[in-house]
């Protein structure tokens, strides 16, 4: 592709529209000198030239050639390339640095330009439009995600991670060999989805897969643990997360995660958990035994009216009966993480169940004020033993966390088809970033009003497992310094 340059065109009008033309030299095409005619005032800037630099001198006195370059890239060799074929020449990306006056040192600049000829009466070429755009920034921009892709890849090796993509409309699967490995399978396969979903324990895939995808395609996250089996029958145990990439129409197109294995620190949480079983079933029977011995002797002293006897026995009683509340805790901890926690379901009152869980609780801390707005005819079908267990919890921790002159309000209600059970206290209450985790296992807030008060962390995560199992809901509402309520949801029994 070649121009002419119009014959009519006066001098003075050419060069206007050229200087203000976006960046683009005219050279002349006198080999191998290519004297320089004219510039815009683009060209000027992206190159830090000033008119009175370059007019009349050749090109590559004015901007000397870069050694280093290819055949590809060298001006010089593609000037003479035009001259000689007449053809245009487009060059899409090369570095050529540019001397920055301020500095007083030269700047990496990466330019995409085309060359194009311009004939004269005899066809030959006179000029070459030097034509260039700075795409410095877009090539760094490509370089950073080079880069990162790189560093992610880097960092998903190191973490033994595996990455995979899903097409939602295709079912199309990529995944990184590390993939096939955590699935019992040699690195070099790229195995379908299919082969590796069969592999994934099949209760695990329908309570807790299916159900996870199809929650990713409303919350765009995806996240779960499951067992897998490697070929050769070993249990194996796999965590993945992901998130759902929408089109333009903000329908689910893609999924993108990753796969770890860990089945190591899930045989140490089994080990863990039959530790913690079998210690706490242990300490069950001389419990009972010291409970009981306890019980003979307050009614064999009884009547002695020793007011320093009675108040020990009834402190010992209430240790014991703390203690016991614990051992029972880390049991339902053993049950529920091996899957052995049952629910007992039955129809009951809710406020029947609140008052006597009131009373059970009161006695661990006599004298407290304990107020009971209730809703009438609340009933529901439940496990009233373990909802009786997330009452108490809720009432202790309003007995730890505010002082013994504040009174605690527990309220039951109505709510869009649910029974709402809350109890409130005036106490220390919860900053933003704790509410978020108390219901995970083991978490304890850590602040200097606290680290005086007993506890293990696993009475909310207890509950909240209570309560999700039973399909409610559980939540906090808290101020720092003004208080907490603790709530559930459980769906009314009409």
């Amino acid at each position: 592709m070649s121009a002419r340059i119009p014959p009519d065109l006066p001098d003075d009008i050419f060069k206007i529209v050229f200087e203000k033309s976006p960046g683009s030299l005219l050279v002349k095409g006198d080999a191998p000198c290519f004297t320089i005619v004219a510039a815009s005032d683009t060209y000027l800037e992206v190159t830090s030239s000033t008119r009175e630099t370059i007019i009349g001198k050749g090109f590559f006195e004015a901007f000397p050639e870069d050694k280093t370059l290819t055949d590809d890239t060298n001006a010089r060799v593609i000037f003479n390339k035009v001259v000689k074929t007449g053809q245009k020449i487009d060059v899409p990306a090369y570095r050529f640095d540019v001397y920055n006056p301020q500095t007083k040192a030269a700047e990496i600049r990466y330019w995409s330009c085309n060359n194009t000829p311009i004939l004269n009466a005899d066809k030959n070429v006179a000029y070459i439009l030097n034509t260039v755009v700075d795409i410095t920034n877009e090539v760094r921009a490509r370089e950073a995600v080079v880069e990162n892709e790189n560093r992610l890849r880097m960092a998903t090796e190191a973490a033994s991670m595996a990455t995979w993509d899903l097409g939602l409309r295709d079912l199309t699967f990529i995944c990184s060999p590390r993939m096939n490995e955590i699935f019992g399978h040699d690195s070099n396969k790229q195995l379908p989805l299919d082969v590796l979903r069969i592999q994934v324990d099949a209760e695990d895939m329908k309570n807790i897969v299916v159900p996870a995808y199809n929650e990713a395609l409303h919350t765009g996250h995806y996240l779960y643990e499951v067992r897998i089996y490697w070929p050769d029958g070993s249990l194996r145990w796999i965590k993945t997360q992901g998130i759902v990439i929408y089109d333009e129409k903000k329908e689910p197109a893609r999924m993108l995660g990753t796969i770890i294995d860990i089945t190591d620190s899930k045989r140490d949480e089994i080990r863990k958990n039959d530790f913690i079983a079998m210690a706490s079933h242990e300490l069950k029977t001389p419990l009972t035994s010291i409970k009981a011995y306890l019980q003979i002797m307050s009614k064999k002293l009884g009547p002695v009216s020793d007011s320093f006897i009675n108040s020990v026995l009834q402190k010992a009683n209430i240790q014991v009966n703390k203690m016991a509340d614990l051992i029972h805790g880390f049991l339902d901890l053993s049950k529920l993480e091996s899957g052995k926690l049952q629910l007992k379901m039955a129809t009951f009152d809710m406020n029947k169940l609140i008052k006597d869980t009131i009373l059970e609780t009161s006695l661990l801390s006599p004298g407290r004020a304990i107020k009971f707005v209730q809703k009438k005819e609340l009933t529901v079908y439940a496990d009233s033993e373990k909802i009786s267990q997330v009452i108490s919890n809720f009432l202790s921790n309003a007995f730890k966390y505010s002082d013994k002159e504040t009174p605690i309000v527990v309220t039951s209600a109505k709510n869009n088809g649910c029974v709402c059970v809350s109890v409130t206290d005036k106490g220390i209450g919860i900053k933003p970033k704790d509410q978020e985790k108390l219901f995970q296992r083991f978490y304890r807030v850590e602040s200097e009003k606290m680290k005086n008060i007993s506890g293990f962390g696993i009475g909310l995560y207890l509950a909240s497992e209570i309560i999700q199992r039973h399909k409610g809901t559980i939540g906090v509402e808290s101020e720092e310094g003004r208080g907490a309520t603790f709530y559930f949801m459980l769906p009314e029994t009409t």
